[in-house]
């Protein structure tokens, strides 16, 4: 696939991205909050927002799990569906994450730690 095409094919799935979260929140009525879902869902469960959220996202990811390990072909359609789903719960995660202050600004490993780390790999 030549980069122009497979840049093409990001920037319509970033479009798709805001086209369902904003739709989303316009259909749920989720200006107040727009996470409060995952925390009414977390409260219920006696689980934390991350975890009711992380479950609804393995729906969508087994789903997708399910129709690559079948081999069959799907509707370009679905495929997108399905992908955008599964990428709209990995941004409201980021986004519950910053929210509940789970997202830390901490410094990782030091670039030549890693490179040894991945050496000692081989």
């Amino acid at each position: 696939m030549k980069t122009d095409r497979f840049n093409e094919i990001v920037e319509e799935q970033v479009d798709r991205i805001k086209s369902v979260l904003i739709k989303k929140a316009d259909e749920y009525n989720l200006e107040e909050d727009r996470l409060g879902f995952f925390k009414r869902s977390a409260a219920f469960a006696q689980e934390t927002p991350e975890q009711a959220l992380y479950g609804f996202l393995l729906k969508h990811l087994q789903s997708i799990t399910d129709m690559v390990q079948s081999g069959d072909e799907y509707a370009k359609e679905l495929w997108q569906e399905k992908i955008t789903d599964a990428m709209n719960y990995l941004c409201l995660l980021l986004g519950l994450l910053e929210d509940t202050g789970r997202a830390k600004k901490k410094p990782g490993p030091k670039p030549e730690t890693r490179v040894r780390l991945l050496e000692n790999k081989k």
